[in-house]
């Protein structure tokens, strides 16, 4: 409203007026005696009860939560057990969920990004943790809690934990997660054996997994992607720790990666020795549609769209060449699909 306006108003209407606009408003000053307003943690944003009654919800599916930490024995049969832990977050796929209105596989996200971490050193999970921020208590929670509590169960790992927290000046949900695993130092994998000629199998993504959706929500603002034609852009991450711990007991793995942000570019050569490359093959695998739809909305360069996306290929082995067509067999035996994609070079 512009000054010209509130000046047509007598005197004592406007100074009612600005008064209801400034009580409405959470940074205006008031006075709680005179206003006879009696302040607790609820109006400040904070409903404990709330928070009471959804540990109380979470214990009935985890009896073991609740408590000022988390405990977890060492398992047996390790001589020098190393324990490797790994955080992560699933960025704005979250926002994804929002216009959804489905919570229900985020979690599994959550749990995915930090134990597919874990496990390309050789790591076998064990627990997890949660962190998750939300402007209230309400009943899209429950729902990432059941997916957390799925992802665990996928991963084999337990949930030990978490932490939730009510801001009330955030808007959307933050989710955090923590992993901790444990490998033989003798079997850590670090690819320090990895040399010239071995090959690089890339296992099937699902997706765009948790990565690149800035870009992706740049796009739904723009009209140029719409969810309700792309409902794949909510799939859950892919939890590689039951193929991989399969893997590790009959096969040479000599290095691992999980591709996420920054894409194949960026992350296989993290398990490089220095002095090592990959000649990497971009037409060696099906590349999913939805990755063509995102280049083609956002007219999105073909290496911009490499260092953003999996684009495809959500996990990778290092292997000796001479085991690379049985490992891609058994990983066809847990359901998914497999390539070699690449050969290591001397840089």
């Amino acid at each position: 409203m512009s000054l010209w306006w509130f000046q047509t108003w007598r005197r004592e209407e406007t100074t009612t007026l600005l008064s209801r606009i400034m009580t409405l408003n959470d940074f205006a000053p008031l006075d709680f005696k005179k206003e006879g307003i009696v302040i607790d943690y609820k109006t400040a944003g904070v409903d404990i009860e709330a928070g009471r009654d959804f540990v109380s919800q979470i214990k009935k599916k985890i009896p073991t939560i609740g408590g000022f930490n988390g405990m977890f024995k060492v398992p047996r049969g390790y001589e020098e057990p190393i324990l490797v832990s790994g955080t992560d977050g699933v960025g704005t796929k979250i926002n994804i969920a929002t216009v959804a209105r489905d919570y229900t596989t985020i979690g599994i996200d959550l749990v995915a990004m930090c134990v597919n971490d874990v496990i390309t050193c050789g790591a076998k999970p064990l627990y997890f943790l949660d962190y998750i921020s939300t402007n209230k208590i309400d009943d899209k929670l429950p729902e990432i809690i059941e997916g957390i509590v799925k992802g665990c169960e996928m991963a084999g790992m337990e949930l030990l934990g978490g932490e939730t927290a009510e801001h009330s000046r955030q808007r959307e949900y933050d989710l955090a997660g923590f992993c901790t695993g444990i490998v033989e130092q003798s079997e850590i994998i670090d690819g320090k054996l990895i040399k010239p000629g071995d090959q690089v199998i890339g296992i099937e993504s699902s997706g765009l997994h948790s990565n690149g959706y800035s870009m992706v929500n740049y796009l739904l603002t723009r009209h140029k992607l719409k969810y309700s034609e792309s409902p794949e852009l909510l799939t859950p991450t892919t939890i590689y720790a039951s193929v991989v711990e399969d893997l590790l007991k009959d096969f040479p793995i000599l290095g691992m990666s999980h591709i996420t942000g920054g894409g194949i570019p960026e992350n296989l050569p993290r398990c490089l020795p220095e002095g090592l490359d990959v000649k990497v093959d971009y037409t060696s695998w099906e590349r999913p549609e939805i990755f063509n739809l995102i280049q083609h909305e956002g007219n999105v360069d073909e290496e911009e769209m490499k260092r953003v996306f999996n684009l495809g290929i959500g996990y990778c082995l290092v292997v000796p060449s001479e085991v690379a067509v049985d490992l891609e067999l058994r990983i066809f035996g847990h359901g998914l699909k497999s390539w070699t994609i690449g050969e290591v070079v001397l840089q």
